[in-house]
Order: C-alpha cells, then structure tokens, then sequence
C-alpha cells in the first residue's frame, strides 16, 4: 500500500481543467519482478493504461512510495523522472507529481477500459411510478434527521435489528391506521429496504413454508415476477379487465397458494379491484388457506375522493401489506415495510438474517420523526394537491389537441394509460421522438405468458419538476397523432 501525502500538482499543458483527483492516502500497486526501477514503472505503466489510474491523480511521494515498497528513494525518484520524459506523469516544484491528463490518449489507443460516460438522459421524463425528486422536502427532513440523532439511544449505532428500529414501527402502526385502514401492532412490522426487498424476503419465506406457486395479475412490474421466480415460485396469470384482476379465477389453480395483487390501484392499467371481487378474494383465502399480497404501491394518491382503504383491514390474518416511501417521498432513502400474520412475522424476519441489507437506523429514525411530527401527512397533502393537478392538465391537453387518443385509468397514482389512435404504442414507445420523452409501452408490463389483448403507453405524470412540467406536456401533445 502506498501513502499518498503531498500535495496536487495540476497540468501545466492545461491549465482550464477541473481540479485534479486525488488518490486518497492509500494507493494498492502490484510491483512485478525484474529490475527494480524498472519494474516499478512498468506497474506505474500498467495502472495509467487500465484506467486505475486517471489523468490527474496525484501519486505518493518519492519518500513515502519507496518506504512502502522497501527500496531505495533515488529508484523511485528516477522511475517517476522517466515517466515524465516520457509523458506518463507531470510534475511541478513542490507541488508532487500526478498522472499526465496527455495520458488519457494512450488509454484509449491501446485499447484499455475507459470510464463511460452515462448514457444521454431524456429532454423529460415521463416513466411511471417516479415522484418528483425536486419537491422533495429537504428542510423538514433535516429537521427530522437531527432531532432523531439528538434524542437516538446510543444502542441504535450497533447491528441492526432485522425487524427495524420500534421507533419506525410504532410510526407506521398508527399512521397505517389512520391513513390507509391498516390493522396491526408494532410487532406485525418488517422495516426492508423498499418494497423489491420485502418481496423478496416473503417469496423466500413463502417457498420455504411450502407454497410452490403464487398467482400475479397478467399486467405488472416484471421485477415482482423476477424475485418470484427467483425465490422459486411459480407465477401463474390472472386476467386484468375493468374490474381488476379476475381472482374468481383461483379457484381452478390447484397450486397456487398466495396471490400478489395491487387492489387500490391496478398497476399499470389503472382500475382498481371491484369491491365483489375484494370480498371474493379474502373468500378464497379463507376457504384454502391461501395468502394475499397487498402492495399499496401508492395508496395515498387519490383524487376524486378519500383513499379506498386497504384491504389488509378486512383480513390481517390473511392478508400481507406492503408499502414504501418511495412513491410518496423518495425512492434513495430505501424504505418500505411489510406488515404480516402473527404466522409470518418470525418467518420472514429470518429471511434477513444477520448479512440481509437493511436501511439505515438514521433514516428509520428520522421517518418516525418525519410521521410523528405529522411532516409525513403536511407532504403528502401537498403532493396529492400537486399530482392532481398534473393528472387534469395531461388529460386536458390530450383531449384538446386530438380526442381519439384516450386517457384511461382512475384519478388516482403517478401515471396514466395513453392509447393512441394509430395503435401499436408499445412500438411507438421505442421510436426515437417517443425514447425522447421516455414513456414506456404496456408491453412492458406483460406476463410472458398472456397474449395481447390491449396496448397503450404507461405515461408518468409525477417525475418532472414543476417547472419542467408544462413544457413536459407540450412535448407529449406534439407527439400525438
């Protein structure tokens, strides 16, 4: 290991360049054999070629170099005195010695792995199932983050708890309640790292307990379906119409044993689960044994009227709740939570076991400060506020600029469902002008084992900040046929 302790020297060739990187204060370099400067500087050679070593960099001194590798200062001197001749570093008078920022050329002609460059974002982003990042209230969460570590026992800085921090879960027991209908205690609660993690962690508990298949809606995340299969379930379809998914359907599926529905708000058609079909599934799973998934992926979101409440209220022992900041907040601060059965709780938590990722006890904290507070319901209030209104003017530039084109789907979530009249929008989606706005077809969303049966483009209303917004509309009415 080499200790990197001078100072940066910058490229006297380039003067307008950024600020040198720096290397740190460790720098790992395998010296092979041979003669000793030599050696030295071919390892040198080796890492500026590989890109380990970008332009700019500043290395160790001669001093500390040659103490950590054992051999003499003047061979180290001397290698990095070639290397400049030869244009590998530069160096400057009391300022060190760094990688030569002419060295970049090199790296690309011989060939090397180069950093990429991140791929061109899109002029506006209208995915689905994204918040807008911009609203993101950073003054409250700040507030909330330093009254957590003011008052945080010293405890929460050692391992964590699988089950999460029992600030959290107490949080989310009475603002579940309150908000979605939710009937549970603080011990029927599993802090994860976002919804994909808790799923996870159920379909492995779920395939251990014996359940060898668990029914999905024939439209939905394909990410949900992966961690299904991963876990070793089979996924078996269930018919989604203007109803919602047909679950009068489980009945002839022998070996399904659980089915992951998102009953408030289908994902991505929009409609939510008719209330004889709510009754009919918790039927179902009485009558087998069955479990049903509930992923409320945004629940809160409902605009012309209250939030359907969750259907976890009218069976908690039948019914497995899942929820995440995510769409309401922010999906960086990984945060979502499984509410389970007394059968389960013990079951799915030895599914993170002591290595599982868990989310940090800070940012626990802080949600339960950010709930208890009522910071949590002030956003939401606001986002629903916000998101509305962003749902009524798509719609209305829809209509307005060509009334053939249909916008489906409830008042409700972060997206709508687009048909176009020209049809076929799965593959416009994938033309350069649509690519340019970023929306996805529906195909996307497809069971893989469901033939086509309707088409339409996933339009995200939520991502743009509001004052990218309306030119985010324009975009997408020009698009239209």
């Amino acid at each position: 290991m080499l200790s990197a302790d001078e100072g940066v020297s910058a490229d006297t060739t380039d003067t307008d360049s950024p600020p040198a990187p720096r290397a740190g204060l460790d720098l790992h370099l395998e010296r092979p054999a041979g003669r000793v400067r030599g050696s030295v500087m071919d390892a040198l050679r080796d890492a500026i070629r590989s890109g380990r070593l970008p332009p700019g960099t500043r290395l160790p001194s001669s001093r500390a170099f040659a103490a950590d590798l054992g051999i003499a200062r003047n061979t180290v001197a001397r290698a990095y005195s070639e290397l400049v001749e030869e244009g590998w570093l530069t160096s400057q008078h009391g300022s060190g010695t760094t990688v030569s920022r002419r060295s970049a050329g090199a790296v690309r002609a011989e060939g090397f792995r180069v950093r990429r460059l991140p791929a061109r974002r899109p002029d506006h982003d209208l995915r689905p199932g994204q918040p807008d990042l911009s609203s993101f209230p950073r003054g409250q969460w700040s507030r909330a983050v330093k009254q957590a570590l003011h008052t945080v026992p010293s405890e929460a800085f050692g391992y964590a708890d699988p089950y999460g921090r029992p600030e959290l879960r107490l949080a989310l027991t009475e603002y579940l309640a309150r908000a979605r209908g939710v009937v549970c205690g603080p011990d029927n609660i599993i802090v994860c790292c976002g919804a994909a993690e808790g799923l996870t962690l159920l379909a492995r508990a779920l395939a251990g307990a014996g359940v060898a298949s668990l029914a999905v809606e024939s439209y939905g995340l394909p990410t949900h379906r992966e961690a299904l299969r991963t876990a070793g379930l089979h996924c078996p379809p269930l018919a989604v119409d203007a109803g919602g998914a047909d679950v009068a359907a489980l009945d002839g599926m022998q070996e399904v044993g659980g089915v992951l529905l998102t009953p408030s708000h289908q994902f991505p058609t929009g409609v939510p689960l008719r209330s004889d079909r709510r009754a009919a599934v918790v039927d179902w799973a009485r009558r087998t044994g069955g479990v049903i998934i509930e992923d409320d992926y945004d629940g809160e979101f409902r605009y012309d009227r209250s939030p359907v409440g969750a259907l976890q209220g009218v069976d908690p022992e039948r019914v497995v709740y899942m929820g995440t900041a995510s769409k309401s907040l922010a999906p960086g601060l990984r945060l979502g939570w499984l509410v389970l059965p007394d059968r389960l709780v013990e079951t799915v938590a030895r599914q993170k076991g002591e290595t599982e990722a868990t989310c940090g006890f800070v940012d626990q904290l802080a949600m339960a400060e950010f709930i208890r507070t009522g910071s949590y319901d002030k956003h939401i209030r606001a986002m629903r506020a916000q998101y509305r209104r962003r749902r009524e003017q798509l719609v209305g530039a829809v209509g307005r600029s060509s009334p053939a084109n249909r916008v489906t789907g409830l008042p409700a979530g972060l997206h709508v469902l687009l048909h176009l009249a020209g049809g076929n929008e799965s593959a416009a989606a994938r033309e350069p002008a649509w690519r340019n706005l970023a929306v996805e077809g529906l195909a996307l969303y497809r069971h893989p084992e469901v033939d086509v049966d309707r088409d339409g483009l996933v339009v995200g209303f939520a991502a743009p900040a509001q004052s990218a917004w309306p030119a985010a509309v324009e975009a997408l009415v020009r698009q239209l046929p």
